[in-house]
C-alpha cells in the first residue's frame, strides 16, 4: 500500500487507517493467510481513505458556506430596512417588561403597499454586537414580534422577516423569562396568520431562535446562507465533545440553500453576486427587493383561508419516512 495516500486524509481520520494497517501487518506474518486477502484488505483501505478525501472535500466547500453566511461584511437587516422600504416606521417593546433590541420590528412601504418588517439585528462591530447581543433574541423580542404580527393580521398587512441569528440567547435569565414558551407561541401565531407571510434567510439560521421567526408561504435563502437545527460547534460538541469535528457536523447538518431547496425545506435561493454579498452590498439588497415586490404580489393575490392552508400544506409536506 502507498502510505502517500495518507498525506491530504483528514487527521481525525488518520489514526484509524494507521491502526487498520498495523492489524495487517500482523496478519502478513500469520502463515494461514494468503496474498489474496492481503490484496483484498489494501483495496478496502485505499477505498476508505479514497472515500474520507471526498468527504473532507465536501466538508471543505460547505465550511466556506458557513464562514461566508457569518462574514462581517454582508448586508445585515438594518441595510435592507434602508434598501428596500419607504417610510420605515419602527415599533418597540413587547407591552409587558422591556425592549430586546436583537429584534427590530415596524412598518413601512415597498411599491406603495404598506408591509410589517421583522428581523434580527446582529451588528456590524464589537460595540454594536453587544448591543443587539450577537443576534441571539431573547423573550421580549419574540413576544414583540408576536404583537406587530397581530397588528398587520389586523389591518391586513403582509409580512416579511428578515432571518439572521446563530440561535435564540440561551441564557438563564431567558429562560426564566420563558424562552420556550415566547418561540413555540411565535411559531404558532406564524400558522394563524390570514396575511401573506414571505421569509428570506439573509445570513445564519440557527435553530428554533431562526424558527420563531421563519414560517411562511414563501421561504427564500441567500445563496450563501445556511439553515439548521443546531450550529456546527454545537453539534461537534455534542456528539464528539471535540471541536475538530465541526466542518463534519456542518456537512452532516445539510444547511446549505442547496440542500434545502432539495429537501423541500425552503422554497428559492437568491443568488448572491459572485463571492458572495459581501463583495457587492448594494446589489444584493436590489436583488433581494425585487424577490420581495414579486412575492408580495403574487401572494396578496389569495384569500385570507387560502393563505393558511398553504402554509400549513407546506409544512406538513416537510420531511420524510420509511413505512414498513
Amino acid at each position: 500500500m502507498d502510505l502517500k495516500k495518507l498525506g491530504d486524509v483528514p487527521k481525525s481520520y488518520v489514526k484509524e487507517i494507521l491502526n487498520s494497517l498495523s492489524k495487517l501487518d500482523k496478519l502478513k506474518k500469520v502463515p494461514f493467510f494468503t496474498g489474496i486477502h492481503f490484496k483484498d484488505t489494501e483495496d478496502d483501505l485505499n477505498k476508505k481513505i479514497d472515500d474520507y478525501r471526498k468527504v473532507d472535500r465536501e466538508s471543505r466547500r460547505i465550511w466556506k458556506i458557513v464562514e461566508l453566511s457569518r462574514d462581517d461584511g454582508r448586508p445585515q437587516y438594518q441595510d435592507y430596512i434602508k434598501g428596500i422600504f419607504t417610510d420605515f416606521i419602527s415599533l418597540s417593546g413587547d407591552r409587558l417588561s422591556m425592549e430586546d433590541q436583537s429584534i427590530m420590528a415596524g412598518l413601512g412601504k415597498i411599491g406603495g403597499r404598506t408591509v410589517a418588517i421583522i428581523g434580527h439585528n446582529k451588528g456590524k462591530d464589537i460595540k454594536e454586537r453587544v448591543k443587539y447581543n450577537f443576534g441571539s433574541s431573547i423573550p421580549q423580542g419574540y413576544r414583540k414580534s408576536q404583537r406587530i404580527m397581530k397588528l398587520a393580521d389586523r389591518f391586513g398587512f403582509p409580512i416579511i422577516t428578515f432571518v439572521d441569528t446563530p440561535g435564540a440567547y440561551a441564557g438563564i435569565d431567558a429562560e426564566d423569562s420563558g424562552q420556550s414558551s415566547a418561540i413555540a407561541h411565535s411559531i404558532q401565531l406564524m400558522f394563524e396568520l390570514k396575511v401573506p407571510v414571505i421569509v428570506v434567510l439573509i445570513g445564519e439560521g440557527g435553530s428554533g431562535g431562526a424558527l420563531a421567526l421563519a414560517v411562511g408561504n414563501e421561504i427564500a435563502m441567500l445563496e450563501n446562507s445556511t439553515y439548521s437545527v443546531i450550529s456546527p460547534e454545537a453539534c461537534s460538541a455534542i456528539l464528539w465533545k471535540n471541536p475538530s469535528g465541526t466542518r463534519l457536523a456542518a456537512r452532516a447538518l445539510k444547511l446549505t440553500s442547496k440542500d434545502l431547496l432539495r429537501l423541500g425545506i425552503i422554497d428559492r435561493i437568491i443568488n448572491e453576486p459572485i463571492g458572495g454579498a459581501q463583495n457587492d452590498p448594494k446589489r444584493m439588497v436590489r436583488i433581494v427587493k425585487r424577490y420581495i415586490s414579486d412575492a408580495v404580489g403574487r401572494l396578496c393575490k389569495y384569500s385570507g383561508e387560502e393563505l393558511v392552508l398553504k402554509r400549513a400544506e407546506k409544512f406538513e409536506n416537510m420531511g420524510s419516512f420509511i413505512r414498513e
